[in-house]
């Protein structure tokens, strides 16, 4: 079997993280890569022997399947211009920054027969992947709190500017969205309240979901909180038992009535395996190799958007949202 071509649009670091993870797969041949700044493509080819191409079309041209790795508010028309250009299309998230927009990247993927896999990578994260075994074999969920911080948005200089990120939810905190939809099934509603500090956007949240499910959840995120670890935790609470997260590092859970704790770590993992980017980049590859749908869908995708949306219009409207069933 001839190998799967793969091209990046957008050069950048998440780009090379992939990149490095591909260049791996037997199965797949990294063979082109297009940036607006010229000597970044250049360097990501030199280190993966990808063909620098001097615009969208030319790379595309070349590929059976591309990953969209450029800033947040051009990859719904990147990833829109390669469906219709015939590739198979792994999104980085978020999909889009306007629900309006994930609307129509998800019309164009349910159009096309192509492979449409969106990069949340939570899902495939070991202390998450065992998380999710938990709850649906051995610990009945019924409430729980998730907490996603980032220490600052200068560094990159990017992520304090929303103009290319769409807003501080859909650079960050978007992944544990999706992530509690993972966990705990649809959302049914959305109250919020926010603040503005540090940012010339709302940085600060909390927040309150409920589940179909019967769940609920609290959520908060800052975006000046200082680099105090773990910036991202969540705590699940069962019947006379707690189960929580540092990270993708470990996973705590507590036993009975007696305090007696178990710890599960993954540092024995390399970053790529704890985060979930091996395993969902070996997925995306699965589904174009096998013909099965991908693990994360466009569908998926859309609904993250649908939640950061419903937050943002919660905290300016001061009123709580329902999310609908489509």
């Amino acid at each position: 079997m001839s190998k799967i071509k793969i091209g990046f649009l957008g050069a950048g670091y998440i780009a090379g993280v992939h990149a490095a993870i591909l260049t791996s797969d037997e199965r797949v041949e990294v063979a082109s890569v297009h940036d607006v700044d010229r000597e970044r493509a250049e360097q990501f080819a030199r280190s993966t022997g990808a063909t620098v191409a001097h615009s969208s079309s030319e790379g595309l041209a070349i590929c059976d399947a591309v990953y969209v790795t450029t800033p947040n508010t051009i990859h719904d028309e990147l990833a829109i211009f390669a469906l219709e250009a015939g590739n198979h299309v792994f999104c980085e998230k978020p999909m889009a920054t306007s629900l309006a927009d994930a609307r129509r990247v998800l019309k164009a993927a349910e159009k096309r027969k192509f492979v449409f896999q969106v990069g949340h990578n939570r899902r495939f994260a070991p202390v998450y992947v065992e998380l999710k075994r938990m709850l649906s074999e051995t610990h009945q969920p019924h409430s729980a709190h998730a907490k996603m911080n980032r220490g600052e948005l200068v560094s990159p200089e990017w992520v304090g500017d929303p103009k290319i990120t769409g807003g501080f939810l859909y650079e960050t905190t978007i992944h544990m969205f999706d992530l509690l939809r993972f966990l705990f099934g649809e959302v049914a509603t959305v109250q919020a309240v926010g603040s503005s500090h540090e940012y010339p956007e709302t940085d600060d949240f909390s927040m309150l979901m409920t589940f179909r499910s019967g769940m609920h959840a609290t959520v908060a995120s800052s975006a000046d909180a200082s680099w105090v670890f773990p910036f991202e935790r969540l705590e699940v609470f069962c019947h006379h038992s707690t189960i929580v997260t540092r990270e993708m590092e470990s996973l705590i859970y507590s036993e009975g009535l007696d305090g007696r704790h178990v710890e599960r770590s993954m540092h024995q993992l390399s970053k790529e395996e704890k985060w979930g980017y091996a395993q969902e980049d070996r997925a995306f590859i699965d589904s174009i190799v096998n013909g099965i749908p991908p693990a994360v869908t466009a569908f998926d995708g859309f609904k993250s958007v649908e939640l950061v949306d419903a937050v943002y219009e919660s905290v300016k409207e001061a009123k709580l949202i329902e999310i609908g069933n489509g």
